[in-house]
């Protein structure tokens, strides 16, 4: 699935003391920095070891030769290059250790429970990596150990390790592209991603945790030539910072078989086609960060969980699905310049598991449940949702698996799938099991649970008018098409029909406060759904609170910027745009929303129910 960025302001800005802000280094001289730091370690004629580890991406040999150059332009005798994934077992093996999280099964896998990156080395080979860096520094060589595991070096030796670090998507980018490099290779091979999603991604998260507080610097490692080169202790005072004021993420956008157009509109997206999954907040999304005014970087939002996880999501979401950012919003685009069949303008129907489905059958803490709010509404906006009273649900079953199998459409499918016209601030409540998909015509603020800290979400096809695909290369729907999930579609299905649907998972929106500054209201929900639904109306500004224990998801969605300050402290802020989302940390408090522009503004949030 292709995906495209946009950092239409997406910085995160601080600002750090002027000795701090000048220990960061980029380019060319982050690679002096680290060689700085490295020297610093060597005495006489001892050798000494740099241990580079990191993250799946980063290009590890390059970055390796470029710091052998700067030392031995330093006067250091050459260094000697050593891959890490000689501590590994062979391919043969870590495929076999790998297959229970990995599966047999297309579309899923099992989330990898409680293994390290260190299970997975060969312990005569961790015996005999570490006798011979041990002998080379014994004889006064500098040993630079690149790649994932570097830190399994013998940590009594001399030297430092630095982790090099990457962000999502253009990890992978590189893995579609066929040039992502395991932990226990030294080259590219065939990778499946399912071993990033459901194995690799927690033992290399774990890793990561393990090892980053003895770093002495953290690098963003994205593009080997503009890397930046942070100090291990002022990279811990920018997460302690971070956490203090508003979140907002790099936005992503994908095209796809019902991708439409709004988004010309409202952004510019080189490249992009037409817009099917576009995500404003996810475990997975990156953090623009911007210091000082000046310097840029990227950084995977979950560095956030190790140290700030409580401040960050809340005590009670730290504890019941650690190592997890368990919020996903996002912006379905429904628009088209021209009239459109349903078959064009439908997303797939389908449905979502619940946490007991997916803690059996994925190994998952959380599962998926959403709601649809309508932003924008155009002519013929509508959403399906159920089954009509009259539907057969044994036919809609036998016909869908017909048509999968003979790979042809289903000519009467509206006469089974429940349709409801739509409009600006309509919810649909859509709890696990529930038969639905964004109709089209209008553009739907999806907000979400999120149960996979990789960002992998669930989602199982029952049906999707056989349509071909999205091929980005080619620009055109010549792809194959989606593939079904309909065995566990018809599992978890809870049939539930439009006079259900009408009765319970349209909620109306109830006042809980106003006066003469602004309104707050809040969505009827059910049970089951894990979270909340809040808005925010006002013309000049609000005032809410985290009560010091619920992370909040705040989307704008009237009005075109607004700014999200702290009460107690004003330097901590954020400003967003239109759809734009921020994560307000549980630990914020008492807070304000302040209208930028004239006119009335109104704030969706999301909100887990425990905090």
């Amino acid at each position: 699935m292709p995906i495209y960025e946009n950092r239409q302001n997406a910085e995160n800005r601080l600002v750090l003391p002027d000795a701090e802000f000048n220990s960061i280094t980029t380019g060319a001289d982050a690679y002096s920095e680290i060689v700085r730091l490295f020297t610093d370690k060597l005495s006489g004629n001892t050798g000494a070891v740099l241990c580079c580890d990191g993250w799946y991406g980063v290009e590890f040999r390059e970055i390796a030769e470029k710091l052998q150059a700067k030392l031995i332009a330093s006067g250091v005798q050459e260094p000697e290059l050593i891959p890490a994934c000689g501590f590994f077992k062979s391919a043969e093996a870590i495929a076999v250790q790998k297959h229970p999280w990995i599966t047999d099964e297309p579309a899923f896998g099992r989330v990898n429970e409680g293994e390290t990156l260190a299970d997975y080395c060969d312990p005569e080979a961790v015996k005999a990596m570490n006798e011979r860096i041990t002998a080379l520094t014994d004889s006064g060589k500098t040993v630079i150990v690149y790649g994932p595991g570097a830190a399994f070096t013998d940590a009594a030796l001399p030297g430092i390790l630095a982790y090099f670090d990457h962000t999502a998507d253009p990890m992978l980018w590189k893995m579609w592209k066929g040039t992502l490099i395991p932990f226990e290779t030294a080259s590219a091979r065939q990778y499946n991603w399912k071993e990033y999603y459901y194995c690799d991604f927690y033992i290399l998260q774990r890793h990561k945790e393990s090892i980053i507080d003895r770093a002495a610097c953290y690098a963003e490692a994205i593009e080997a030539d503009n890397m930046t080169v942070i100090p291990g202790n002022i990279y811990k005072k920018i997460l302690a910072s971070l956490v203090k004021q508003p979140i907002k993420q790099i936005r992503t956008y994908s095209p796809g078989p019902w991708g439409a157009y709004r988004y010309r509109d409202l952004w510019d997206i080189p490249g992009l086609k037409n817009n099917a999954w576009n995500r404003l907040a996810g475990a997975d999304l990156a953090l623009l960060i911007e210091l000082n005014g000046t310097l840029k970087f990227d950084m995977p939002a979950v560095n956030l969980l190790k140290d700030h996880a409580a401040e960050f999501v809340g005590a009670f979401p730290a504890q019941a699905y650690p190592g997890l950012i368990p919020v996903e919003i996002w912006l379905d685009d429904g628009y088209f310049p021209e009239a459109q069949p349903a078959e064009r303008t439908s997303m797939p129907i389908h449905n979502h598991p619940g946490t007991e489905y997916v803690k059996k059958h994925f190994n998952e803490p959380l599962g998926r449940y959403e709601t649809y709010y309508i932003v924008e509404a155009y002519k013929g906006a509508n959403t399906h949702m159920g089954f009509n009273e009259e539907a057969c649900l044994e036919e809609w079953e036998k016909l869908c698996r017909e048509s999968w199998a003979e790979k042809k459409p289903i000519p009467n499918w509206q006469e089974f799938i429940a349709n409801w016209d739509t409009n600006v601030g309509d919810l649909f409540l859509i709890p696990e099991g529930t038969t639905h998909g964004h109709g089209g015509n209008q553009m739907v603020l999806e907000m979400d649970t999120c149960g996979n800290a990789a960002g992998g979400e669930y989602s199982f096809f029952g049906y999707d008018f056989m349509r071909p695909t999205w091929d980005d290369e080619k620009g055109t729907m010549t792809a194959p098409p989606m593939k079904m999930h309909l065995d566990r579609y018809f599992s978890i299905d809870k049939n539930c029909r439009a006079c259900y649907v009408k009765d319970h998972l349209k909620p109306r929106a109830k006042v809980l406060e106003w006066n003469k500054e602004y309104s707050m209201d809040r969505f009827d929900t059910l049970p089951q759904m894990p979270f909340e639904i809040e808005r925010l109306h006002f013309n000049e500004k609000a005032q809410y609170t985290t009560q010091g224990k619920f992370l909040q998801a705040m989307t704008l969605t009237v009005g075109k910027r607004v700014t999200i300050r702290s009460k107690a402290n004003p330097d901590w802020y954020t400003v967003i745009d239109r759809l734009q989302c921020a994560l307000i940390p549980a630990g914020f408090g008492d807070y304000e929303v302040i209208a930028e522009t004239p006119g009335a503004h109104t704030v969706v949030m999301w909100r887990l129910k425990q905090g």
